[in-house]
């Protein structure tokens, strides 16, 4: 499906020095926050208290934003898991104090908050085993709140935690170079990773300038747009090689101009389509998918450019030809015809 389609092939592979130019500042820049002021880790990364609590009806996060703020936790996160009433609060270590201060200090405000007093309630779970819980009973022994689980996150498993992403991250490059290698040419794997490795140190180096918390959800960002942007690659590559078959008297760089031109109507479709969604997340989603929306979303347009302006332009520095992408075989009699 076209919305329109251009006649004339835009010359764009004329000023890939000047936006292969503009991408190595980019690039640069970002290398140079990541460098000087590094990654603001979230608690799954640098540990912290893991607080659950359970609200007798819909919890409000943005009430219980609220009420923590004044106790000078600095970054913390408040969002809903499992079912509209249940909270997870996770709150960074703080030296000098104790979990169980910590906890208690926390479900003290949210009871206040209720304008009721903690109290130890025990009850028997399905397994018929006697369970100590803290609530907050208010008025008339109504349990407004309730204290579901509490736990620490070490220190240990949050370095686990980055070892395993970069690994994940490692894992997805190879594979990415492997099937682009088999299914195109190596050429167009080393343009393509260039090109994806120049998103996520952008995205990261978005992180890094202003310091917006990087957690596990930004990670999972950044493995969707690895993905995702060499899907767009995989777009102008195989136009490349149809163009390269069906025109054999244009050169390297015409037909590289004719590929791009002939799939900008699909490219606007399809990311203007994924972001709007991404976009939606990013203003009305809330404090949770905040930072995830964030990072699709610049990952999205420097997707875009780094498909057109570095991958393509990396190929076509790498000297890719004709003949890399259409082998000739030989008939019978000797002579050498090439694949159609």
């Amino acid at each position: 499906m076209e919305f329109f389609r251009i006649k004339r092939d835009l010359p764009l592979m004329r000023h890939a020095l000047v936006f292969n130019v503009i991408s190595f500042l980019t690039f640069a820049a970002a290398v140079f926050f990541l460098v000087t002021r590094g990654l603001h880790f979230s608690i799954e990364f640098t540990g912290g208290t893991v607080i659950e609590v359970e609200y007798a009806q819909a919890a409000d996060p943005e009430q219980v934003r609220q009420t923590l703020e004044p106790m000078g936790f600095g970054e913390f996160q408040v969002q809903k898991f499992g079912s509209s009433r249940d909270l997870m609060l996770r709150l960074p270590i703080r030296e000098g104090r104790k979990q169980t201060e910590e906890v208690a200090a926390v479900f003290g405000a949210l009871c206040q908050a209720e304008q009721g007093a903690v109290q130890s309630r025990s009850y028997v779970s399905d397994k018929g085993e006697q369970i100590s819980k803290q609530v907050c009973v208010a008025a008339a022994d109504k349990e407004p709140v309730q204290l579901s689980r509490s736990e620490v996150v070490g220190p240990s498993v949050g370095a686990e935690l980055a070892y395993d992403a970069a690994w994940a991250l490692g894992f997805t490059i190879v594979g990415i170079m492997i099937y682009l290698a088999f299914r195109f040419e190596w050429k167009f794997s080393i343009a393509a990773i260039v090109a994806n490795l120049h998103d996520v140190v952008i995205i990261l180096g978005f992180f890094a300038a202003f310091q917006w918390e990087f957690s596990l959800a930004v990670l999972a960002a950044v493995l969707a747009v690895l993905g995702y942007s060499v899907n767009e690659s995989v777009v102008i590559f195989d136009r490349i090689r149809e163009t390269f078959r069906k025109q054999r008297k244009m050169s390297t760089v015409q037909v590289i101009d004719h590929a791009i031109t002939s799939t900008i109507s699909r490219t606007i479709i399809t990311h203007g389509s994924t972001l709007m969604m991404v976009l939606s997340m990013l203003f009305f989603g809330g404090p949770t998918l905040h930072y995830f929306a964030l990072a699709l979303a610049i990952g999205i347009c420097f997707g875009i450019y780094s498909s057109v302006f570095v991958a393509a332009a990396v190929a076509m520095w790498l000297g890719v030809r004709r003949e890399d992408l259409v082998k000739p075989v030989k008939k019978k009699e000797g002579a050498e015809v090439e694949l159609p």
